[in-house]
């Protein structure tokens, strides 16, 4: 029986399974694995690097500062020779000048000594009332500069200056009230214009939000929703609002309105499943929401209702969508809050208990009205029903329109205002300082104009009468326009080397502040952070970003913005990366987790936890999987291998033992004459059934290079394949799911030896052997023929079972043979045929026939049980010989013949 070598089989299978499950588990983790932690390395590489560019960005103030120290140097060394080269310079004109002084006193004491002393008081008088002219004309030209500004007349006389200063007055009062005109509305325009881009941005929020959706519910409570979810782990959509769900039906648009005022809240309102009831309550309660929000614990055995509507009831124009899991729950609700009759006329409105119009006006228990008209009953952009949200879309965009043509309108009117704010502002400035000439004489420069041309006449006068004077005259104004040019390069070259002194003061001051800046701990030192990137890393970064630029002292600080800015540019890019590397790192980490929760059940989904992820790589391609494949080949070659090799030797040996036994028949078979001078041998025929050949196939193939110790077999590959070789058959022997009984059959024809053969028998002559006629099966041969054939075959296996030889006397042996129904149906020929076979056999029978039979086994037999049932009533057995048996039939026959003779009808 090979059913316990199967049981084994499949029991050392189920082991290996589970080795192999094992191997493939640890494989699938490493596939998993090994991508997700070479993304945490390099998110890890990506936050290195943001760190070392933040180090950068945080040392540049003190690179930068050591490169404008030595600038700094560089600079006051070069200042300090400009410097000494100008004192020199300065030096020269000074000594320049003192001559000039000199040669001054000696042409004026000549002058005063040949009669010059008037010509002096009148060069010095003349050159007071040049001065006065001068300033008066300076004064007016300023004056007058304000009054065209104005676009005021000028003024001739004192008079004219007074009644300009009692105008100005009154123009300062109406420019103030211009410009106070012009601020107020400039404030309320600003104002009105920051709320309307308030409410532009809010608009702008729920557009985009409603676009990445399909519902009409708002913005907020949307995010409501998806912190609630995202805090507890849910999906969004196993949480609607109860607005997502309803809609008013196609052909009750005109009632659309008053549905939605009067639904509204309720269309906010969160619907929560009872299985997260908790959850939620908890999480709400300890949350500050920053805003209301309404909820339903919706338990899951709520069935649908059959309600008794309103004819005209609100009920009717909604529909809840068909396939929510809510749907019952929606039914029962509206049914119950919301079955008012929508009335067509007041007369119907007056009369209704609970009722609505189409204007909205809602009544509710026969004496409270309430119609809210704070906004438009058509405001699409506050409607929150149905599941598609382009009408509501189209509504927020023609809002959005008209708000920005609003805004536009109202930002010119501020402009406008501005304008005119500025306009006054400016005229009131320009009158303020108009006012301050109150004084006519400082604007009259025509009166020391006069004078001063008087003076010069006499001055002439003297002039033109002395040569002497003429002459010295002559020298000295020479000398005086040399000594206004001295003068004049003097102090150019003074106010130069100011400039210069002024130049190293201020580099000085900024190497001071510098070397102070340098020493001064940074924020990050402060703050515990990581030491600033050393100079040869921003020496670097400095020739990446910055080029061949030539760093100058001006520069420098531009420079280092420039480097700043470039470093927070490449820094944001990494950290990006890192962020985006984030999430399929944790979506990663969520799978692995999903997969694995065993591997992974004290380990979170998140980047911090990429070390216990990376350790547990480590240990599946350092141990675990090593160690499960070794211990999978070891099972599979050990012991599966061993054991289909022993389940397949076991076949073997029955074929082989089948072989043997038929060779033992066929032994006998040749003592039995089949016919006259010949004998029948029985052949066996390797089977031609595809299922048996294929068994044989897929049991060699599993044991190919494995029994012989082949190199191959430590060979992963070689190991994979041989499994699922192994796990083809002991699936089928086992039984396959939905194919089990198929299985069992298989298994059954497959494991049973003798189905591996095709037996025939072949007729053959006993003097040479040779084949007279082969038989492979029955078909064609007469009943006589096929009876003999079998009862030569039937006496070839009993002398085999027995042991017996044709012919040889075994007095104590026992042989029982047993034939039920014998001879029923068969020849007469055929019967001797058997009997005479088993008699030469020395068999003891037992043969159990009908009475119709009893002729053709009496000379075989040496007594009978004679064995009679009474009408189905009463069972006797008779034993008697042969030669009673006889004689009792002999005496019954004669006394049935006397009657039949005695009766006058025969």
């Amino acid at each position: 029986d090979v059913a316990p070598r199967v049981a084994a089989l499949i029991a050392h299978f189920d082991d290996l399974n589970r080795a192999h499950a094992a191997v493939l588990k640890a494989k699938q983790q490493l596939e998993l694995l090994t991508p997700l932690v070479a993304d945490c390395d390099r998110h890890a590489a990506l936050l290195a690097a943001a760190d070392e560019l933040r180090a950068c960005r945080d040392g540049l103030r003190d690179y930068f500062s050591r490169l404008k120290l030595g600038l700094i140097a560089l600079r006051l060394t070069n200042l300090n020779d400009e410097l000494r080269r100008e004192t020199v310079k300065v030096d020269q004109l000074e000594e320049q000048r003192e001559q000039q002084r000199l040669q001054e006193r000696e042409l004026r004491q000549a002058l005063a000594t040949s009669g010059g002393d008037r010509l002096a008081a009148l060069g010095r008088e003349i050159t007071q009332r040049q001065q006065e002219v001068s300033r008066r004309r300076a004064t007016a030209a300023r004056y007058d500069e304000l009054r065209l500004a104005l676009d005021l007349p000028p003024v001739a006389s004192s008079d004219d200056l007074l009644a300009r200063q009692n105008s100005c007055a009154e123009l300062i009062a109406t420019e103030t009230t211009r410009a106070d005109a012009a601020q107020n509305q400039i404030t309320e325009r600003s104002v009105a214009l920051t709320q309307g881009r308030q409410a532009h941005g809010l608009l702008v929020d729920e557009i985009t939000s409603l676009r990445a959706r399909r519902s009409n519910i708002d913005a907020q409570s949307i995010r409501m929703r998806a912190e609630l979810c995202a805090a507890l782990g849910l999906d969004e959509d196993t949480m609607p609002f109860a607005g997502e769900l309803i809609e008013v039906r196609e052909d009750e648009r005109d009632w659309e309105g008053a549905a939605e005022r009067m639904l509204h809240n309720f269309g906010l309102s969160l619907l929560v499943p009872d299985a997260v009831y908790a959850q939620v309550a908890q999480w709400v309660d300890k949350t500050h929401l920053k805003g209301r929000l309404v909820y339903f614990r919706v338990r899951a055995d709520v069935r649908a209702q059959a309600a008794t509507l309103h004819p005209d009831s609100l009920v009717r124009k909604l529909v809840v969508k068909p396939d929510s899991v809510f749907y019952a729950w929606l039914d029962r609700e509206l049914c119950q809050r919301f079955d008012v009759a929508c009335c067509a006329t007041q007369e119907q409105f007056r009369r209704e208990l609970r009722a609505i119009t189409r204007a909205g006006q809602i009544k509710s228990g026969g004496e409270r009205h309430e119609k809210d008209d704070r906004h438009r009953l058509d405001d699409r952009s506050r409607y929150v029903l149905g599941w598609s949200n382009a009408a509501k879309l189209a509504a927020l965009d023609a809002k959005r329109r008209v708000l920005e043509a609003e805004l536009a309108q109202t930002g010119s009117q501020i402009t406008l205002a501005q304008q005119q704010l500025a306009q006054c502002q400016s005229r009131l400035a320009l009158l303020a300082k108009l006012v301050e000439y109150g004084d006519y004489s400082a604007l009259d420069w025509a009166t020391p104009a006069a004078i001063a041309a008087v003076l010069d006449e006499e001055r002439r006068q003297l002039e033109s009468a002395s040569d002497v004077l003429q002459t010295l005259a002559a020298q000295l104004k020479a000398l005086e326009a040399a000594q206004l040019q001295t003068e004049h390069q003097s102090r150019e070259q003074r106010d130069k080397r100011a400039k210069t002194e002024q130049k190293i003061t201020d580099v000085s001051k900024l190497q001071t502040d510098t070397q102070a800046l340098l020493t001064a701990p940074s924020p990050q030192a402060e703050q515990g952070e990581a030491p600033p990137a050393s100079s040869q890393r921003l020496d670097q970064l400095r020739s990446q970003i910055l080029g061949t630029q030539t760093l100058t002292l001006e520069s420098c600080d531009n420079r280092q913005q420039d480097m700043r800015e470039a470093l927070q540019t490449m820094m944001d890019a990494e950290e990006r990366k890192a962020r985006h590397l984030v999430e399929k790192i944790v979506d990663a980490m969520r799978n692995f987790r999903h997969r694995f929760p065993l591997a992974t059940q004290d380990t979170d989904a998140s980047v911090a936890a990429a070390g216990e992820f990376r350790a547990l790589l480590k240990q599946l391609a350092v141990d675990d999987l090593p160690r499960f494949e070794a211990k999978f080949k070891e099972l599979l070659n050990q012991n599966t291998i061993n054991q289909v090799a022993q389940f397949s030797a076991q076949l073997n040996k029955e074929r082989e033992t089948i072989k043997e036994r038929l060779a033992l028949i066929n032994q006998s078979l040749t003592q039995i004459d089949y016919n006259a001078g010949r004998f029948i041998e029985l052949q066996a025929q390797v089977t031609p059934d595809p299922e048996v050949r294929d068994f044989q196939t897929d049991l060699r193939h599993c044991l190919d290079n494995a029994i012989s110790g082949s190199a191959a077999s430590d060979d992963g590959q070689y190991s994979e394949a041989k499994f699922l070789q192994v796990k083809a058959i002991i699936e089928r022997l086992r039984g396959r799911e939905g194919q089990t009984e198929q299985d069992r059959r298989w298994a059954a024809r497959v494991t049973d030896v003798r189905n591996w053969f095709v037996f025939a028998a072949s007729e053959r002559w006993r003097e040479d052997n040779r084949e007279h006629e082969h038989y492979s099966d029955s078909g064609g041969k007469s009943g006589g023929q096929k009876e003999k054939l079998a009862y030569t075959i039937l006496a070839a296996s009993l002398a085999y079972q027995f042991g017996l030889v044709r012919g040889e006397v075994r007095s104590r042996a026992f042989r029982f043979v047993v034939i039920d129904e014998a001879f029923g149906r068969g020849s007469d020929e055929s019967a001797q045929f058997g009997l005479k076979l088993f008699a030469e056999l020395n068999l003891q029978l037992l043969i159990v026939t009908p009475l119709q039979k009893i002729h053709i086994i009496e000379p075989f037999v040496a007594s009978v049980g004679f064995v009679h049932n009474d009408e189905g009533r009463d069972s006797k057995l008779r034993n008697l010989t042969i030669e009673e048996y006889r004689t009792q039939k002999n005496a019954l026959q004669s006394a049935a013949l006397a009657a039949a003779s005695q009766d006058p009808a025969t």
